[in-house]
């Protein structure tokens, strides 16, 4: 890679996840936001939609100093709706968290221009589109706003719109303010998640999709549209991976400029003495947990095995994970007991008040309870499909049971009633993460798990699998990291591999658990923000130059 950059003045970083915890890219954006304010000092600016209303955000600190003289014009001169602060992550930058609510009078008009001008087709647009896309106005209403306010055309000013969602706020920044060096991220592209998403096979007849036919097929024209139209126009257009690269390339029939990999930023581990303390901790949490539901006791030594991520049924791997762990049980070699735990947020309706008051009272329950495989009630509960394919393969988890399965459906945020321990605090108590995607882009979740020291298996349609088959071989659990091949069709050998992985790690001692961890932290340090950092500097450099370029 060419090491010659230019770096930009000022920086603005749109997300419909920034403060606002939905998915992967949530994590993604919370620890960059380190590197890149100490890359620009307070002029990398973040901005995210206010769906909070009176209320702060969680982790929004609100600061009445901080751009006080714009903030005051925006809100009388420009009818802006937000509110100014810091993010609450390593490196607190500054955000906007915008109110996007009254602009939904000028949609019509603005859908209209985008057309008018991208052609994009909004015509067929249904469910979080409309939603989406004004918020997206808004971005580039606020960035319009601080750039004009603050004179800064004798500046370099880039602007990062991430997925499909923000595209609007691209191509809208790109027509009104074109000195501003525009990229847009796609992070999975809608077409390609779509066909995974409906059992199509993705990968083997990858060369013969086309996009826009696959659009009309699975009614997603409006999404597509957008997403293709910004890639298109964009001064810099970035994925996250090699294989979402090559998805790109045939479904928005446009090859990134640059991938720019997702690192992860070692602030959020504890080390040395704090780490084995909340390791401790969180073993203690999650057995006692199970032992309340499952109304026996769990061996402090049991292997805790977990998976996690968006509810995502088939892309994700939670029909494999679930296989998988039936096969561990059924296998007659576990010489240990094993408790997997299902942490993939569904509909939720409350947490279960039995297991709350016996977890609040610290009463010993001798049997199991209703329904022992699951610590939140759902909506809908008879046609949840994890519990019904537990329920399927035959787990009982009664206490006679080498291996008990425990599906943890809400997010865990420190406040869901049952654990109250965010999910890295209960994730540093695992001994094994999986991870058997089928449609994973980069896959943020077995990076956190390597980078807390915990062995994890993961595929190789999964962008971070890839990678991390350049450092390791990825054929053994004991590297640290095992890359099961996974193809459209190989359901059960996935299976079969990843029940290998965990009754090999079943059978291994103390200190040579203590060495794999080890090699966890080893290749996560490869991984951090600080060595990732350079594909986005890259991004920002070639993008000023194309809008350079285009202006003439």
């Amino acid at each position: 890679m060419d090491t010659k950059t230019t770096t930009p003045d000022y920086l603005f970083e749109s997300s419909w996840e920034v403060c606002n915890k939905v998915g992967g890219i949530y994590t993604v954006l919370s620890t960059k936001a380190h590197t890149l304010q100490q890359m620009f000092n307070d002029k990398v600016i973040f901005i995210g939609p206010d769906v909070w209303g009176p209320a702060n955000a969680p982790d929004f600190i609100e600061d009445d100093t901080l751009f006080a003289d714009w903030k005051k014009h925006a809100r009388t001169t420009d009818k802006l709706k937000m509110k100014v602060g810091r993010w609450n992550v390593p490196g607190t930058p500054p955000v906007i968290l915008v109110d996007f609510k009254p602009f939904f009078s000028e949609r019509d008009a603005f859908f209209y221009s985008m057309w008018e001008n991208f052609r994009v087709d909004s015509m067929h647009a249904y469910g979080d589109y409309d939603e989406s896309c004004i918020f997206a106005y808004a971005v580039g209403k606020v960035i319009e706003s601080f750039y004009n306010f603050y004179n800064l055309s004798d500046k370099k000013v880039t602007a990062l719109f991430n997925e499909w969602m923000l595209g609007m706020g691209a191509l809208y920044v790109q027509k009104q303010l074109p000195a501003i060096a525009t990229l847009f991220t796609t992070h999975a592209t809608s077409i390609g998640r779509s066909i995974a998403g409906n059992n199509k096979a993705l990968y083997a007849y990858m060369d013969g999709y086309n996009g826009d036919q696959m659009a009309k097929e699975l009614n997603m024209e409006a999404k597509h549209s957008l997403e293709k139209q910004a890639a298109h126009h964009v001064d810099c257009f970035t994925t996250v991976s090699d294989i979402t690269a090559c998805e790109c390339k045939q479904l928005l029939d446009k090859a990134p400029d640059i991938v720019t990999p997702n690192g992860f930023e070692p602030n959020f581990v504890p080390e040395g003495k704090e780490y084995t303390k909340k390791r401790a901790e969180a073993r203690k949490t999650l057995i006692n947990v199970a032992e309340k539901l499952l109304g026996c006791s769990i061996s402090p030594d049991a292997l805790l095995v977990s998976t996690s991520g968006r509810y995502e049924y088939r892309n994700k791997g939670i029909d494999v994970f679930i296989e998988a762990m039936n096969r561990v049980r059924n296998s007659g070699e576990l010489q240990r007991e094993v408790v997997a735990f299902l942490m993939v947020p569904a509909w939720v309706r409350d947490a279960r008040a039995d297991l709350k008051e016996v977890i609040e009272k610290n009463i010993q329950t001798t049997s199991p309870m209703q329904m022992p495989f699951i610590t939140h009630w759902l909506n809908l509960m008879d046609q949840d499909k994890v519990l019904n394919y537990i329920s399927h393969a035959g787990f009982t988890n009664q206490a006679s049971e080498k291996l008990k399965i425990i599906f943890v459906p809400c997010y865990l945020d420190g406040r869901d009633g049952i654990f109250n321990k965010p999910y890295y605090d209960l994730l540093i108590g695992m001994d094994a993460t999986v991870y058997p995607s089928y449609y994973e882009p980069w896959g943020y979740t077995p990076l956190e798990s390597v980078a807390f020291g915990i062995p994890t298996v993961t595929t190789n349609l999964a962008g971070f699998g890839l990678w991390a088959e350049k450092s390791v071989s990825g054929k053994n659990i004991s590297e640290g990291v095992a890359v099961i091949e996974r193809t459209d069709f190989n359901y059960f050998d996935v299976a079969d591999a990843i029940t290998t992985s965990i009754l090999s790690l079943v059978k291994k001692d103390e200190k040579e658990i203590g060495e794999i961890r080890k090699r966890c932290f080893k290749l996560a340090k490869q991984a951090e923000w600080s060595k990732f950092i350079v594909f986005y500097q890259k991004a920002f450099s070639d993008a000023l130059a194309a809008a350079a370029k285009r202006n003439g």
